[in-house]
């Protein structure tokens, strides 16, 4: 949807896709000598198990998350014992870690806990509103081997023959059951040829010659025409939610830029800095649709 701040948007899905559950109780789960490992140190292993892992069931990623977490400890106490955390790399790393978690915190308490069900309701009508108007046919057909097969047909129908029973009686074509149904569908979801001859056709009418397509010969009705209607707010929601968060993010960002100095001494690094994140010229960026699934 924005074009702009490639690499924040990067970094925003991060932090979504990182986020370990809140726990209230801290209780202690397991001892490591004199080490505790908390429910809240096991909720960060669970969040953060390998993807293979990760779809284990939740009995068995508790098992796995807490048999890494007992292992973290156990080299953790080694590391300390032979003054491992007092190294210059590890101060650096760990100095990248705390700012990471603390652009987190910030992230979550002017981010994700602003958003409210009427932003994420006015950016769905938003987008709705932006959607292009896409005409869908509802259609029957009558598949057939050949030419005259299908010619016949046709003139049963001119005899007032019922489409539905026809299809029933005669066509080739998996949903004959259902009388031919194919539903509503809009360009690009059928075969070519299928497809022109059924945007062709009237609401009630049906073809007066045979469509050939690799399937063999179709007579095709038009039960009705319409506008495609919009993604159901409750199915899309949770991405259109993902949408203002991600507008809230840059806007929190690009607060936070205006009041600093950023420079960057390697010109290359520069350059390609400012490119990502170039502003788009107002009305530039044209409105996307809503996500669909």
């Amino acid at each position: 949807m924005l074009s702009t701040n490639k690499f924040a948007v990067l970094a925003f899905a991060t932090f979504v896709a990182f986020q370990a559950p809140a726990h209230a109780e801290d209780a202690v789960v397991a001892k490591v000598g004199n080490l505790e490992i908390h429910q809240s140190e096991l909720d960060l292993a669970v969040a953060n198990l390998d993807p293979q892992l990760a779809q284990l069931p939740d009995d068995q990623k508790k098992v796995a998350a807490l048999s890494a977490a007992i292992d973290v400890k156990l080299l953790a106490a080694g590391a300390t014992t032979e003054k491992l955390d007092q190294t210059d790399e590890f101060k650096k790393r760990m100095q990248y870690l705390t700012d990471r978690e603390l652009h987190n915190a910030y992230f979550k308490k002017h981010v994700v806990d602003t958003v409210t069900p009427d932003e994420i309701k006015a950016r769905y009508d938003k987008e709705v509103a932006a959607l292009p108007k896409q005409e869908e046919v509802h259609a029957r057909h009558i598949l057939v081997k050949t030419e005259d097969e299908a010619k016949d047909i046709i003139k049963q129908l001119d005899a007032g023959k019922d489409f539905a029973e026809l299809a029933k009686e005669k066509s080739t074509d998996p949903n004959k059951s259902e009388g031919g149904d194919l539903g509503y569908f809009s360009r690009g979801r059928m075969v070519k040829e299928f497809e022109d001859a059924a945007f062709a056709l009237e609401k009630g009418a049906y073809s007066k010659t045979p469509v050939k397509t690799d399937f063999g010969y179709h007579v095709i009705k038009v039960e009705d025409k319409r506008d495609a209607p919009p993604p159901p707010f409750d199915q899309v929601q949770d991405q259109v939610r993902q949408l203002v968060m991600r507008d809230k993010y840059l806007a929190l960002l690009n607060q936070a830029k205006s009041s600093a100095k950023i420079e960057i001494s390697d010109e290359t690094l520069r350059k390609g800095y400012d490119e990502a994140n170039k502003q788009p010229e107002p009305g530039s960026e044209p409105a996307q649709p809503a996500p669909k699934q």
